[in-house]
Formats: C-alpha cells, sequence, structure tokens
C-alpha cells in the first residue's frame, strides 16, 4: 500500500486542515512530516473550532493513529498544552524519536536575530523554529529520544552554552537556571516520552501490512519552501511533496495520491516578495470576508488574487494529481475577480516563477463575479461565474480541481470525484 499525501501550494494558510480531517475519516493513520508549533490548522466541525499546531489533524478521528515523524521540530511545552484538549491519546499519538526539541532558549534566539534584522526582518512567528534546525543542522541539537536519559540531556545543554558562550552573550541570551532546567526536563519526560517511539519502523509495518490507510500532511505551503520557496523569506524545513520523504523515513515508492491545497485568492504572512497582493479595498475585503488572521500568531495575512503562475510551479513540484480549492465563498459578491496569468519582469513578459520574485508584476485576467456559493455542497448547483473560474483554473495550473469548500464547516464540500 501507498501513503497518500496532501499540502499547501502556496504561501501556507491554505486551509489543510479541514481537508486532512475530512479525509482523514476513510485513513487509519496520519502523519506531520515537517515544520513546528509555528504553523496552525483551524478546524470547524458543527460550529467548533480546534486549533492544532503540532498533533496531526487526524486527531479528530477517534479511530486513527497521529504521527509526529523526525522531520519536525517539537516544543515538548507547547505539544503538552496541545495535547491537554484530548482524552485518551494512548495509542493514537506517536512522535519520533528522532524529532528534535525546540527549548525556550531556541525561541530567545529567534526574537533576538529578528531584532538585530531590524528593517530586514524575515517576519519569523519567534517561535524558536530556525535555531532548533540551525541546531539539527550543525549537529547541536537533541531529539526526542534523548528523554530517556535526563542527567546525560541536561550535561549536554549545559554544555552546548557553555561551547557557544560568546555567541549567546552577543544575542543578549542567557543560559538556563540548571535545577530549573532539570526540573522542566523531567515534566517534559514523563508527559512524552510514552509517546516516543521509532515511526518510521512503524510506517514500514503499516504500509507493508495493508490494513491501515496512511495520509501524510505537510505544513505551511511549497512557497515556504528552504529550498524551492521565495528564499531568504521561507520556513527552515522542506514544506514539499519530497519533504515527506525525509521527514518520515519513507521511500518516493511509498507515496501514492497527492493533493494540492489553495485557497481561491492567495495570502502570506510575515515579510517578503507577494507579487499578487492588493494593497486597496479589495484586499481589505479578502481579509475581512476570509478572517485572514494567523491561528498560531492572530497576525494579520496579506491578502490579493490567485497566482496561476506560482500555483503551476507547485503543482508541478510536488507532482499534484489534484487540487483542493478552499474558501471560495470568500469570493462571494465580487462584481469581478483577478487570476494572475502570467508576469512582467526584467521587461519581458513570462509564463514561469523566477528565482528571485522581487520586482515581479503580475499580469491579470478579469472574469464575472458571483453572488454566493455558501453552503453549497454538488458542484452543478454553483453559480455560472463561480464554475467559469474554477474551470479556468484548472486549465491555467494543470491540474484537475477536485474537491471545493464553500464555508469553513465541515459539511460544506463539493467532491467531484469519489473518493475511495
Amino acid at each position: 500500500m501507498k501513503a497518500d499525501l496532501i499540502v499547501g501550494i502556496q504561501w501556507g494558510d491554505e486551509g489543510k486542515g479541514k481537508i486532512v480531517d475530512l479525509l482523514a475519516q476513510n485513513y487509519g493513520v496520519v502523519c506531520r512530516y515537517q515544520g513546528g508549533h509555528n504553523a496552525g490548522h483551524t478546524i470547524v466541525v458543527d460550529g467548533r473550532r480546534v486549533a492544532l499546531h503540532l498533533i496531526p489533524s487526524g486527531i479528530l478521528n477517534p479511530e486513527a493513529v497521529n504521527v509526529i515523524g523526525n522531520g519536525v521540530v517539537v516544543s515538548p511545552k507547547a505539544l503538552i498544552e496541545e495535547m491537554a484538549q484530548f482524552d485518551n491519546l494512548e495509542g493514537r499519538l506517536l512522535i519520533s524519536d528522532k524529532a528534535h526539541l525546540i527549548f525556550p532558549y531556541h525561541e530567545e534566539i529567534d526574537r533576538a536575530k529578528e531584532r538585530l534584522r531590524g528593517s530586514k526582518a524575515i517576519g519569523t512567528t519567534g517561535r524558536g523554529i530556525g535555531p532548533a534546525y540551525a541546531d539539527k543542522v550543525s549537529r547541536q541539537g537533541h531529539r526526542m529520544g534523548e528523554l530517556e536519559d535526563i542527567e546525560k540531556l541536561h550535561q549536554k545543554i549545559m554544555d552546548y552554552f557553555e561551547t557557544n558562550r560568546p555567541y549567546f552573550q552577543a544575542l543578549g541570551v542567557e543560559p538556563p537556571e540548571g535545577e530549573r532546567l532539570k526540573e522542566e526536563l523531567k515534566r517534559y519526560r514523563e508527559a512524552l516520552l510514552p509517546y516516543v517511539t521509532d515511526v518510521t519502523q512503524y510506517l514500514w509495518e503499516v504500509l507493508e501490512r495493508g490494513e491501515r490507510r496512511v495520509l501524510l500532511e505537510g505544513a505551511q505551503g511549497t512557497l515556504l519552501d528552504i529550498d524551492h520557496g521565495t528564499y531568504p523569506y521561507v520556513t527552515s524545513s522542506n514544506t514539499i511533496a519530497a519533504g515527506a520523504c525525509s521527514g518520515l523515513g519513507l521511500a518516493p515508492k511509498d507515496i501514492g495520491n497527492v493533493i494540492g491545497i489553495a485557497k481561491a485568492y492567495s495570502t502570506r504572512v510575515g515579510n517578503g516578495p507577494f507579487p499578487t497582493e492588493d494593497h486597496g479595498l479589495d484586499g481589505e475585503r479578502l481579509r475581512r470576508q476570509g478572517n485572514e488572521f494567523g491561528t498560531t500568531t492572530g497576525r494579520a495575512r496579506r491578502c490579493g488574487w490567485f497566482d496561476a503562475v506560482a500555483a503551476r510551479y507547485a503543482c508541478r513540484i510536488n507532482g499534484c494529481h489534484e487540487l483542493a480549492l478552499m474558501k471560495l465563498d470568500v469570493l462571494d459578491g465580487f462584481d469581478r475577480v483577478k487570476i494572475c496569468v502570467s508576469y512582467r519582469y526584467r521587461g519581458e513578459e513570462i509564463d514561469y516563477l523566477p528565482s528571485d520574485l522581487e520586482g515581479v508584476e503580475p499580469l491579470y485576467i478579469e472574469m464575472e463575479g458571483w453572488e454566493s456559493v455558501q453552503g453549497i455542497d454538488n458542484y452543478r448547483d454553483l453559480p455560472k461565474g463561480a464554475r467559469a473560474y474554477i474551470e479556468k483554473l484548472e486549465e491555467l495550473v494543470e491540474t484537475p480541481i477536485s474537491i471545493i469548500s464553500t464555508s469553513p464547516d465541515r459539511k460544506d464540500t463539493i467532491f467531484r470525484k469519489e473518493r475511495p
């Protein structure tokens, strides 16, 4: 059996949580493969809003096993707080023993570096994600499995501060107090160690047996990928489909159907280029109607029109077999809607995503708007303008749109093909 995969194809915040929650009803295992608690999924079920940051969205399926992979960086404090929302997690939550830990000092480093960047700040969430990944790559990080030996882990952390004392002094970051750190590590061990295991071996066995279907979910979106996004205004991990292999220990041959998630328009949080951003009344209207404020930070998202050039790039790099189009209802009531179909770049019109988006000018087509799609669950019942818009997007991104969300609620979703 192969594992299916859900991936965001914009700058994150595409609505992956709702789709994972919907599809997870038919999957026995749901896995998160990268990122940290800087990401957030908001799921609405029967009017109840649930915000998730580390735990996979399959947690709302009482039959699903939820896996946090080695590619995720985990804040023990944040995870413990999130776990408190749910009962009976035993056997339903597994955490990779290879997942790296985020400590409070990583958050301090993150915020200190942003301050030092001044006007050139990247716009991070300040959650310590980048510094934790930096420690991982520089072989100074600490992994979940190390919670088994608190004395050893404690000493390694104190040695780390001693070795890097000039660096921390320059940033104004104080080393943790020894006994307080030890007590903190004990709390982490007690709360989390029962869930820590070799998730790669677990997933190999699940796929080999074929008894449970497996769904993989990424955090953030393709355009925030550390290698293939709008660098340096990106996150610190590989958000694309390929990141699922390294982030869980799977082989490319283990990946089955790839579902890309996109909003019917575009948003971005933080700094960096955003070609289709609308700074006028339309952008403000999209923000208001879409309630575009970050699940994790509460920050207002920058809003603009659908960028078909960037979406086509993302579909190709992820190998998307199909797309889920989210928040179509946010475009309700616009007389005209725009789609970016190409860019003006260095005096030429291009239809591909350049490595440097600074100075790119979007070139649009306009289409007729519609009154309302709110709550519609049958494609034939959509207004003519909405159907035309969807079909034009399919043509431009060269990927079929098989799922359409017409409100935040789980039930208000159109499926254009039968799902297994």
